[in-house]
C-alpha cells in the first residue's frame, strides 16, 4: 500500500504551480507519525545533489536565490543532519558547513506550512541539474588535490588576511589602494614560492576547482571581477549565469588567494560605490541602475590590468632576485615552472567545461559611473574596449 510519504510527493514534487502542494502538505499535516520519514526523505534528496556535483554551500545558495531565506534555513539543517552521518568530509566541506544559516525557529508555524515549506524545498532539489564536480562527494575514496596545512593557514595568508581587512576598513582610497596592491604582491610571491617547492619536491599536486557565488544585482560586472582576480592569479574562471556561480580551477594556494581577494575588492568596490553614487544624488541625479553598473564594470575591467600588472612584476622581481642568488630554482627555472602549471590549469579547465563560449559583456553606458569605477579601482589611465569572459555553454554537464 502507498505510504502518505509516497501520496504526498508524487502529488507536490512532479507538478508545478501550488496546488501539488497543498495537497501533499495536507496529507503530512493530518498525518504526525509521517514526520520522520519526511525528514529522512529529504536527506534522500540532499545525497542526490552531492552525487550530482553539488556540495552545501551550492545548495544553500540556490536555494536561498530560487526560494527564501526559510527554505535556505531548512536546507541548512537537512545537510547537517545528513553530513553528520559521514567519518570524513571532503575538502572545504567543513567550512561550508560551518558557514551555514541558523535553523529554523523551534517554533515552528501550523504543520500545513511547515510541510508546505519543505515539499517545495524538496522540489527543487530534485530538480537541481547535473553540474561539474568541484571535488569528490562524501563517503568516496577519491583522492583530492587539496591538502590542507598541517597546523592552520600559513602565515602568508594570515598576512594577506590582515592586510585586506585593513583596506576594507580605511576611508582612504589611497590607502586602500596601497593595500590591495600589498596583498596582491604577497600573494603573488606566495603562489611563485609553492611552485617552485612543488618542483623541487616532485609534488603531485594537480589543480582543484572553487566555486563561488555570482549574486545579482550586476552579476555581470561581478562576474568580471572575479574572472579578472583568477587570471591574475594563475587561475582559469568559467561563469554560469543561470545558476549564478563562477568555477575558478587552479592550484589550491591560488585558489585561496583568488577567494580571499574577490571578496574583499566586492566589498571596497560596494563602498566606494556607494559613496559615489551618493554624491551623484545630492547633485539631483536619480538614474542609479545604469551608474552602479557602469561603475562596477569600470571597476573590475580596470582592476583587471592593475592585477596583471602587479603579478607580472612580482614574478620578474623574483626570477631576477633568484637569478642574482645563483639558486637552484633561479630565473631559469621559475618560468619554466610557471608555465607547467599554466598548461596544467589550462588543462584541467578544459576538461572540466569541454564547452564554453567568451561572452563579450556590455551594459557600461553611463560616463559618470565608468569614470567613478575607474578612479576607485586607482588613479591611472586605463585602456578602453568592452571586457570579455569565459561563460558556460550547452547546459550543465
Amino acid at each position: 500500500m502507498e505510504s502518505v510519504i509516497d501520496r504526498a510527493c508524487a502529488a507536490a514534487l512532479y507538478s508545478d504551480g501550488d496546488a501539488g502542494l497543498d495537497t501533499g502538505a495536507s496529507l503530512l499535516a493530518a498525518d504526525p507519525s509521517a514526520d520522520e520519514e519526511l525528514h529522512r526523505r529529504g536527506e534522500e534528496f540532499v545525497r542526490r545533489a552531492w552525487a550530482r556535483g553539488w556540495q552545501p554551500a551550492d545548495v544553500v545558495r540556490t536555494v536561498r536565490r530560487e526560494l527564501d531565506e526559510t527554505g535556505a534555513a531548512l536546507a541548512a539543517a537537512l545537510i547537517t543532519t545528513e553530513t553528520s552521518a559521514y567519518g570524513q568530509l571532503p575538502p572545504r566541506w567543513a567550512d561550508q558547513l560551518a558557514a551555514m544559516p541558523a535553523p529554523p525557529p523551534r517554533n515552528r508555524p501550523d504543520r500545513f506550512t511547515y510541510a508546505s515549506a519543505l515539499l517545495e524545498l524538496y522540489r527543487l532539489l530534485l530538480r537541481l541539474p547535473a553540474i561539474e564536480p568541484a571535488g569528490p562527494p562524501p563517503g568516496t575514496a577519491a583522492d583530492a588535490p587539496y591538502r590542507p596545512p598541517a597546523h592552520g593557514e600559513p602565515r602568508m595568508l594570515t598576512r594577506i588576511r590582515a592586510l585586506l581587512a585593513k583596506a576594507e576598513a580605511t576611508g582612504f582610497p589611497e590607502e586602500a589602494e596601497a593595500l590591495t596592491t600589498k596583498a596582491q604582491e604577497l600573494m603573488a610571491r606566495h603562489s611563485i614560492d609553492e611552485a617552485l617547492l612543488a618542483a623541487r619536491t616532485h609534488s603531485a599536486d594537480v589543480p582543484g576547482a572553487l566555486r563561488i557565488g555570482v549574486d545579482a544585482p550586476y552579476e555581470s560586472a561581478k562576474a568580471v571581477l572575479l574572472d579578472s582576480v583568477a587570471s591574475a592569479n594563475r587561475c582559469r574562471a568559467v561563469w554560469n549565469s543561470d545558476l549564478g556561480f563562477t568555477t575558478v580551477v587552479g592550484f589550491e594556494p591560488d585558489l585561496e588567494a583568488v577567494e580571499l581577494l574577490f571578496t574583499s575588492l566586492l566589498v571596497q568596490g560596494t563602498a566606494a560605490m556607494t559613496k559615489a553614487e551618493a554624491g551623484q544624488r545630492a547633485g539631483g541625479r536619480k538614474r542609479t541602475k545604469t551608474f552602479r553598473q557602469s561603475f562596477l564594470m569600470a571597476y573590475a575591467q580596470r582592476l583587471g590590468s592593475r592585477l596583471a600588472a602587479d603579478t607580472a612584476r612580482v614574478t620578474a622581481a623574483a626570477g631576477s632576485e633568484a637569478g642574482t642568488e645563483g639558486r637552484e630554482d633561479g630565473a631559469g627555472a621559475l618560468l619554466p615552472v610557471l608555465a607547467a602549471r599554466d598548461v596544467a590549469v589550462t588543462g584541467a579547465a578544459e576538461r572540466m567545461f569541454p564547452k564554453t563560449t567568451t561572452a563579450r559583456l556590455r551594459g557600461a553606458t553611463d560616463a559618470e559611473g565608468w569614470t567613478h569605477g575607474t578612479a576607485a579601482a586607482d588613479r591611472a589611465r586605463m585602456g578602453g574596449g568592452e571586457p570579455e569572459i569565459r561563460r558556460q555553454s550547452g547546459g550543465a554537464a
